[in-house]
């Protein structure tokens, strides 16, 4: 079942170990197994159905037999502080690792450069001299093998976090993440635990190329047991980092590589985002804007001129790859009944395609309009700056699909 590298893992990293309890239950998918700050935010609703009335008339929705989202009414919100402090997004990220870590002696971070030279954009910068040699572990360029290594430390107890250098080279440990990491919680009948992160960059910088430019969210959504989130404020990147960490599910962290940068005051006490929840950034009234990661900046530009022609739009960062947040999406679509889905991800089987058909499945009804949806081209990411450009998603185009849905 696993292979040689993650059995040597196993055997190598034993000494770190804390005992493990055998007493799970077999339990298919996702481990029930949830934080209580988890448990008290959210429910996960296999079959569903909800109406409400619009235009005079009811529509009713038959929710798909698959997870979706539900909030929890009594739920609170994130804290939020009027005080805080302004952090780069891989600041962030460092931060709410940094957090785990101190809280958690289990937790410990593999990949490549992740020690002492503190990783390529610098988010495990410090951590070896903190923490050591053995809980920050520098590897070899071999994915295959830390990532085996990393889902057989897991599978004795510990919480790793595998940091990719970049998501296109994690397509050589494609066998360890799906045949393995997220599998082995069912084919083992519930006696093993996948808790690991596995988090990297991706996306299209600036002039990388295309192997170093490869968006593989829609790579990873199709494999049972993953859970997928992607970060796109210093905000949601902390919080997402501290909840993958807590999780008992294989979650895959998408960071983008020209959001590092970007800074953001966030609280000074403790918070932890849900995995399964998207974030409404802007409510509106006449379209749905779903949109994720860097795509989410490119729509706010989009925004300023929509609303300078008179129009009202809603925007969602969806945040949760895997699972979709139905419940949020399903909420604006009711009000809006426009669709735009706006991705950084191929058009040819990316997330918007999964993300349109869900909500063809639940919420057709309630639908005025075709839902469109903005991807980046079918071609590999050119390296001159102005044909980059042209294979990305620009703001002029989501202001001309928004005018064109609203007609």
């Amino acid at each position: 079942m696993a292979s040689s590298a993650m059995a040597q893992g196993v055997g190598g990293i034993t000494a770190l170990m804390p005992s493990f309890s055998s007493s799970n239950r077999l339990q298919l998918g996702f481990s029930k197994h949830l934080p209580e700050w988890k448990r008290s935010s959210i429910a996960i609703r296999l079959d569903a159905s909800f109406s409400q009335s619009s235009n005079s008339r009811k529509r009713a929705s038959k929710l798909v037999t698959s997870a979706v989202v539900v909030k929890d009414e009594t739920a609170t919100s994130p804290a939020t502080s009027k005080t805080g402090h302004e952090l780069l997004l891989f600041e962030a990220l460092r931060e709410g690792l940094d957090e785990e870590m101190e809280r958690d002696p289990r937790v410990c971070v593999v990949g490549e450069d992740v020690g002492h030279y503190g990783g390529s954009y610098k988010v495990t910068k410090g951590m070896a001299e903190k923490y050591g040699d053995l809980r920050v572990l520098d590897t070899p360029i071999a994915e295959n093998s830390f990532t085996g290594m990393g889902v057989g430390a897991a599978m004795t107890g510990l919480r790793p976090v595998i940091e990719g250098m970049n998501m296109g080279f994690l397509l050589l440990a494609f066998n360890q993440i799906s045949n393995n990491c997220g599998m082995l919680h069912y084919t083992s009948g519930g006696q093993f635990t996948i808790p690991v992160v596995i988090r990297g960059p991706g996306g299209v910088g600036r002039q990388l190329g295309a192997e170093h430019s490869q968006r593989l969210e829609s790579y990873f959504q199709s494999v049972p047991g993953l859970q997928m989130v992607a970060c796109s404020t210093p905000y949601n990147a902390k919080g997402l980092m501290k909840a993958a960490i807590r999780s008992e599910n294989p979650v895959i962290l998408f960071e983008h590589v020209l959001l590092y940068n970007l800074k953001e005051k966030i609280p000074d006490e403790e918070y932890v985002c849900c995995l399964e929840e998207a974030e409404m950034v802007r409510p509106g009234a006449d379209v749905t804007i779903l949109t994720y990661s860097r795509m989410r900046y490119h729509v706010m530009q989009a925004a300023k001129t929509l609303v300078n022609k008179g129009y009202d739009p809603e925007i969602i960062d969806i945040r949760s790859l895997k699972p979709f947040d139905l419940h949020t999406i399903g909420n604006s679509i009711k009000k809006t009944h426009r669709v735009l889905i706006v991705e950084e991800c191929m058009r040819t089987g990316g997330i918007g395609a999964s993300l349109r058909a869900a909500i063809i499945e639940n919420f057709w009804d309630y639908l005025d309009a075709p839902i469109m949806c903005l991807s980046s081209q079918d071609v590999p990411t050119p390296y001159a700056g102005t044909l980059e450009d042209w294979t990305v998603v620009q703001p002029p185009q989501i202001v001309s699909a928004v005018e064109q849905i609203c007609q």
